[in-house]
């Protein structure tokens, strides 16, 4: 019978103090995979600290990382815009709070830090990709209705990891260019890239909090029930594949 502890847990990335949450089965005896969740730009919030939950119900320990550090959300989209832009503006930096993440989950008893993979939802998306195209140890990243953009192009053999991404069809924060972009970049980098576009989806469709939020602030933002199942399903059926 499952055991799903949570705690909160502190780890350093040069001076920022980051503040992550982690779940896992205290009940499971051999190490297991560790996955890293990555938040969307509120920040390391209640729903991100679900899905870390979710993962830890599925066998996995997950740790839910904050790329803020000391644990700073935002209450608004202009709050949000500005700590997204302070790590993607200064991108050594967040590269240095994600590797810190990784290496706090690979540290993690519970964890076979030979096995570590990562998923991120919309900012989120963005930063376990980069984990991806900077030649991470990771064995797999999944981007749920992220942004596709580059801050790194891999050289050829550089991305180590499996990649899924999980994408709206429907979504309007991402260009077209951005998805051939991406597709390019990973097929010259001889990456394993599975782009998944679900029809109908717009930005978000993960979260039950979107569509409330997309109404309230005049974004583009809808929850989709069946689509937040089936690419919840497509992680799994990757996860399995590779621990």
């Amino acid at each position: 019978m499952a055991d799903i502890r949570t705690e909160d847990v502190t780890y350093a990335a040069g001076d920022t103090m980051c503040k992550g949450h982690i779940a896992y089965d205290g009940a499971a005896g051999e190490p297991r995979p560790g996955v890293l969740v990555v938040h969307e730009w509120w920040g390391l919030d209640d729903y991100i600290r679900g899905r870390a939950r979710m993962l830890a119900e599925l066998g996995y320990t997950a740790l839910a990382v904050d790329m803020y550090g000391e644990g700073r959300t935002a209450a608004d989209p202009q709050g949000a815009g500005t700590l997204m832009n302070s790590v993607l503006g200064d991108m050594d930096a967040g590269t240095a709070r994600f590797k810190a993440a990784f290496d706090a989950i690979s540290r993690h008893p519970s964890v076979d830090a030979g096995r570590v993979a990562a998923i991120g939802y919309c900012f989120g998306g963005a930063m376990v990709l980069h984990g991806a195209r900077i030649g991470m140890d990771l064995k797999g990243v999944v981007s749920f209705h992220g942004s596709l953009g580059s801050f790194h192009k891999p050289a050829r053999g550089e991305v180590r990891a499996r990649v899924l991404v999980c994408h709206g069809a429907a979504d309007a924060l991402v260009s077209d260019e951005e998805i051939a972009g991406i597709e390019q970049e990973m097929a010259d980098a001889g990456a394993d890239l599975r782009f998944v576009a679900y029809d109908g989806a717009l930005h978000g469709f993960t979260n039950p909090e979107a569509t409330a939020n997309g109404e309230r602030y005049g974004l583009p933002l809808k929850y989709d029930e069946a689509v937040d199942r089936r690419s919840w399903d497509d992680m799994k059926a990757l996860f399995s594949e590779i621990f």
